[in-house]
């Protein structure tokens, strides 16, 4: 009878994953020692020992086999969305300000403070933290511009404001924001303008009119440009709908009294143009100008 041979016990090795990275990040550079691999195979072996214990499904299915994933589940699997785990990774937040933080006492290249052979070096994608704050829709900076005064000849002498200031109050971001708040979003100018004054930063609703008024004119090129090519589309959907307007100018002999805000919809090799119209006129007569 032959004598069976038992297979040898690995002994046991405490690792953790900020170990197991950098004996990874090393081996990118020079072979692993033997404490290296002892660590690393124990620790994939341990990886491996766990998911056989857990739940058949279709990604352990694909990697070990129909014979090698028993259908009893030993260990719940970690519902989606649970606490303290964000739905969003740190690539959804594409508006994000970004931030880079180096390392205080390492630099690409310097000597690993652990084992002392190596050396390190920067990774390809950073740890990203995620950090969110509340804001005003539309905040102010007051850049304080030192004085000084001579006190013989009475000059005054003023700093040099921050290079990219503009002359500016109001700069075309704050107008773009006013303008997606009120159209975009149907924000209306004195809610705005309520809000922005808890938030210590007045803005009355005619100020508002006014920068997004002003802002209008620089872009109307670009809407008769839309119009324009709108007026080629093969195909054009026309409706409109009443709309509250508080005061609007009329020609004396306009008998009409209904205000109405008409939306043109065209399609042209395969894109789509929207055009929108407030005023006196119905859908009909606002694509008769469109044509035009």
């Amino acid at each position: 009878m032959k004598n069976e041979q038992k297979k040898p016990q690995r002994r046991r090795i405490d690792v953790n994953v900020e170990e197991l990275d950098q004996i990874v990040d090393r081996a990118r550079q020079a072979p692993l020692s033997d404490a290296d691999y002892d660590k690393l195979k124990t620790a994939l072996h341990a990886l491996i020992e766990k998911l056989l214990g857990l739940k058949k499904s279709e990604k352990l299915a694909s990697v070990f086999g129909d014979d090698q994933t028993p259908a009893s589940s030993t260990t719940p699997s970690r519902a989606e969305g649970s606490p303290g785990h964000g739905r969003n990774g740190a690539q959804a937040f594409s508006g994000a300000r970004k931030v880079s933080i180096m390392h205080r006492q390492l630099a690409s290249g310097d000597h690993c403070p652990d084992c002392g052979k190596g050396r390190v070096y920067a990774q390809k994608e950073p740890k990203a933290l995620v950090r969110i704050v509340g804001q005003a829709p539309l905040a102010a900076t007051i850049y304080e511009l030192q004085r000084l005064r001579c006190n013989a000849c009475g000059q005054v002498f003023t700093a040099q404001e921050p290079e990219g200031v503009g002359p500016e109050k109001y700069d075309e971001t704050a107008a773009a924001m006013i303008a997606q708040l009120k159209y975009g979003s149907g924000v209306p100018f004195n809610r705005l303008e309520r809000m922005e004054e808890l938030m210590g930063i007045p803005l009355p609703a005619a100020t508002q009119w006014e920068v997004v008024a002003d802002a209008a004119e620089l872009i109307k090129p670009a809407h008769d440009e839309l119009i324009r090519q709108a007026a080629q589309g093969e195909v054009l959907h026309n409706d409109d709908t009443s709309m509250r307007v508080l005061r609007l100018e009329r020609e004396p002999s306009d008998q009409r009294t209904g205000v109405f805000t008409s939306g043109i919809v065209v399609i042209d090799a395969g894109r789509k143009i929207a055009l929108y119209f407030t005023g006196r006129q119905h859908a009909g007569e606002n694509l008769a100008e469109v044509l035009t």
